[in-house]
């Protein structure tokens, strides 16, 4: 049996290799995500109640789409990392649990993606006034 000291074991990585990382990506996420918030509710906000041209031609200013942008991407990783690292990790065990994870992945990626789209067709799309 090998005795290790509690320094030492709280140098390293921890048991599974990956705890700091996902700690500190979880921590600075929620840091970032506690400053998108505002600018995106008034970024979205600013836009309620738009005609749908109107709508285009807002979120194709680039402080919008680039808030809009910023907040999807860092909330989805967010939301992907956290379900994964949780509520998947600790309560879901086996194939379904791989599963899970590719799943909730594959939706995080798609709603970035979709997001990213949308707001790329915003900005380049002329819109019909």
């Amino acid at each position: 049996m090998r005795y290790i000291t509690p320094r030492k074991a709280a140098s390293g990585l921890g048991s599974a290799r990956s705890g700091t990382t996902h700690h500190w990506h979880i921590t600075v996420s929620s840091v970032a995500l506690i400053i998108l918030t505002p600018l995106f509710l008034i970024a979205v906000g600013q836009a309620i109640g738009l005609p749908q041209a109107e709508v285009a031609a807002h979120f194709g200013r680039p402080f919008p789409a680039i808030i809009t942008a910023l907040f999807v991407i860092v909330g989805m990783t967010h939301f992907i990392k956290g379900s994964q690292g949780g509520a998947i990790a600790d309560y879901v065990h086996g194939s379904t649990q791989h599963m899970l994870m590719v799943a909730i992945a594959i939706f995080g990626w798609g709603v970035i993606a979709a997001a990213i789209f949308a707001l790329a067709k915003m900005a380049f799309t002329t819109p019909v006034i």
